[in-house]
């Protein structure tokens, strides 16, 4: 019989908003936008749970989320920072297992099967964990335990924020069942809605669909989704994965013209997160791909090949901007899109590249226009 697993999954709450009212005591208990200028082009990076309770999400234009709550208070990323409590809360991961795969900057999958220090329980790891990143650095996290990484991940957002869920493997099908179809992992917006459609609202409902069912709507996705409604998923807990590529996207709250300059605000924040994102793995890209899909959910990409890796907010924004003038939609609104770097290489194998000041120079210095 085959070891069963125990898998933790950490989400930081509300990670960059977090940090900036733990070192500004003033932000305590308000609500706090960290993003672009509402008075100028610009769309939240994240928000804090005051905010939150405002309907204020990531992506959202800056200028929407201000309507929605004249008094928040935005504050401009500091990614530096950032990174530097990411690799604090790395550090404590790392004391209680190697197993430890990251998925970004405030999120990663930890494997406590045979953890370094013996102790019997992944539920006491989890908690233990927690302690640590609270009295370390000051901030709360949600953890998720369970014997894959599908059930983690769900458990971890089950109860945020500062959640701790079990989800236990004679429980699993129970909750499963119970759980709302947009709650599962890796079904968004639009499958959630045709999901819907289908009279599919639930675990349970989704699993009654045949394999060859969900395979003809879903294509290779319809695997997935049967597995994960029965709590399957064999994926490990990969700590040297080597990525492909780093991308971000995001579904717009609704429809959007070509030529409305939000498109032109949301984009610019996905390359910062990208930039960001790809320049803690240490990482270039040769390769940048513009993605969007339009409101009849047709999807286009369009991609450019460069000689040299970038990683820089302003050389992603300068490819992707020139792939985005040239889009035709035919008079079609779009309501999602994404940026992606792959092609990757480590930084010393370039020749082309930026000092870690320069890029934070760009970063401080790279206003909403």
């Amino acid at each position: 019989m085959d070891e069963i697993k125990k898998i933790i999954h950490i989400d930081m709450d509300a990670f960059y908003a977090s940090v900036e009212q733990r070192d500004n005591p003033e932000l305590r208990g308000k609500p706090v936008i960290v993003g672009g200028d509402p008075h100028s082009r610009g769309v939240v990076a994240t928000c804090s749970y005051e905010a939150r309770a405002y309907g204020i999400h990531s992506a959202m234009p800056a200028k929407i989320a201000q309507k929605r709550c004249p008094y928040a208070i935005f504050v401009r990323p500091r990614f530096d920072v950032y990174r530097e409590v990411s690799e604090q809360i790395r550090d404590i991961f790392h004391r209680y297992t190697d197993l430890v795969e990251p998925l970004s900057l405030d999120e990663a999958f930890l494997d406590v099967t045979n953890p370094k220090i013996p102790i019997k329980y992944a539920t006491t790891i989890a908690k233990f964990i927690k302690r640590d990143i609270l009295i370390e650095t000051g901030l709360s996290a949600s953890a998720g335990v369970s014997y894959n990484k599908f059930l983690a991940k769900l458990a971890s957002d089950y109860q945020k924020p500062n959640g701790f869920t079990v989800i236990m493997p004679g429980d699993a099908q129970q909750f499963l069942d119970k759980l709302p179809i947009e709650k599962f992992f890796g079904i968004g917006k639009v499958t959630s809605k045709t999901l819907k459609t289908l009279g599919i609202k639930n675990g349970y409902d989704l699993r009654q669909m045949s394999l060859y069912d969900l395979e003809k709507i879903f294509k290779s996705r319809g695997y997935f989704y049967y597995n994960f409604a029965r709590g399957i998923d064999n994926r490990p807990v990969e700590p040297y994965r080597e990525r492909k590529s780093v991308g971000s996207e995001t579904t717009l709250d609704h429809n959007y013209r070509l030529d409305e300059e939000e498109i032109v605000d949301i984009l610019d924040e996905l390359c910062l997160d990208v930039s960001n994102r790809i320049t803690y793995l240490n990482k270039l890209g040769k390769t940048v791909t513009l993605k969007m899909k339009f409101e009849d959910f047709t999807q286009i990409t369009r991609s450019t090949s460069l000689e040299y890796g970038i990683n820089s907010h302003e050389d992603i924004r300068k490819n992707i901007y020139n792939l985005f003038r040239n889009i035709q939609c035919n008079n079609l609104q779009i309501r999602l899109v994404g940026v992606t770097l792959s092609n990757l290489i480590d930084i010393n194998e370039s020749t082309h590249n930026i000092t870690l000041f320069e890029y934070m120079e760009n970063i401080s210095t790279n206003k909403d226009d």
